[in-house]
C-alpha cells in the first residue's frame, strides 16, 4: 500500500511540474496548425537565435569535452598537491548562480571592467558579442563531462593502462586504445548533458549578451523577447523546438543509462 501511495504521489508531482507545462507548450505551439508553427521560423531574428544557439553549443561542447577528459585523467590517475582544490574548482559553477557568473565576465571584459580599456583600444568585443556568450556558457557547463568521468575512471582503476605501458605502448596509444574504449559511454553521457545545458542556458547568457535581436539573442533569450512582445505564437513555437531538443536529449540520456547499466551487469 505504501509503495502504491509513493508512486502515486511521484506521478502527481511529475505531472504537475513537468508533463503539464510541456503539454501546454506543445498545445500552444501547434494550436493554430502546423503551417503557423513553421511560419514562426521564417522570421530572420528567430533563425539567427537558432544559429547562435547551435554555434555556441558547437564551440562549447568540444572545449568542455577536452577539458573534462584531461581533468578526469589527471584527477583519477595521479596524486598531486592541490588535487582537492582542483575538484572543488570544477564544482564551482554548480554552486554559483549563473547570473553571478555572467556578471563576473562583465566586470572583467565590460567597458568599465579590468580589461575593458585594452579591449576597446584594440577594437575587440567580448561582452555583448558572441565571445562573451561562449565564455559564459563554457563556465556554467564545464563541470558536466569532468564530473561524469572522474568517478568512472576512478572505479575502472589503472591496471589495464599499466599493463599496456609495460608491454611497450605509448601514452597516446594507451589512451585511444585502452582508456577511451572503457570510458566512451560515460564520456558520451557527459557530452549530452553538457550540450543540453549549453543550449538551454539563460541566466549567464542574459547578462553578457545585451539582448541584441538578430545578433546576440540565443533561443532562450529570443523566447523571452517574443513573449514580452506578446508574440505568443512565435514564443511558443521556439519554446516547443527547444523543448523538443530537451526531450530528445532525455531519451538519448536514458538509452545511455540503460546501455551503461547493461555493460556493468
Amino acid at each position: 500500500m505504501m509503495r502504491v501511495l509513493l508512486i502515486a504521489v511521484s506521478l502527481i508531482f511529475l505531472g504537475g511540474l513537468l508533463f503539464a507545462p510541456l503539454g501546454v507548450v506543445f498545445v500552444s505551439a501547434f494550436g493554430n496548425g502546423i503551417e503557423t508553427w513553421l511560419a514562426s521560423f521564417a522570421d530572420s531574428d528567430t533563425g539567427a537565435a537558432i544559429r547562435l544557439t547551435l554555434l555556441t553549443a558547437a564551440i562549447v561542447v568540444p572545449l568542455n569535452t577536452v577539458f573534462g577528459v584531461c581533468a578526469a585523467w589527471c584527477i583519477a590517475k595521479f596524486e598531486f598537491a592541490g588535487k582537492s582544490m582542483l575538484i572543488t574548482l570544477i564544482d564551482l559553477p554548480l554552486a554559483v548562480s549563473p547570473v553571478v557568473s555572467g556578471l563576473i565576465y562583465v566586470l572583467l571584459f565590460g567597458a568599465q571592467g579590468w580589461f575593458g580599456g585594452w579591449l576597446q583600444d584594440h577594437d575587440i568585443s567580448i561582452i555583448f558579442a558572441v565571445p562573451g556568450i561562449v565564455l559564459a556558457t563554457s563556465f556554467v557547463t564545464f563541470p558536466y563531462v569532468a564530473r561524469e568521468l572522474i568517478p568512472l575512471m576512478q572505479q575502472l582503476g589503472n591496471d589495464e593502462e599499466e599493463a599496456a605501458i609495460t608491454l611497450g605502448a605509448g601514452g597516446w596509444f594507451t589512451f585511444f586504445h585502452v582508456t577511451l574504449p572503457r570510458i566512451r559511454w560515460g564520456l558520451l553521457y557527459g557530452v549530452i548533458l553538457c550540450n543540453a545545458r549549453a543550449m538551454g542556458e539563460f541566466g549567464a547568457v542574459s547578462v553578457v549578451s545585451g539582448h541584441i535581436r538578430g545578433l546576440t539573442n540565443t533561443m532562450p533569450l529570443h523566447i523571452e523577447a517574443l513573449y514580452q512582445d506578446y508574440s505568443m505564437a512565435g514564443a511558443f513555437a521556439v519554446a516547443s523546438l527547444l523543448s523538443l531538443l530537451a526531450v530528445i536529449t532525455l531519451i538519448i540520456k536514458t538509452l545511455l543509462e540503460w546501455r551503461m547499466g547493461t555493460r556493468h551487469r
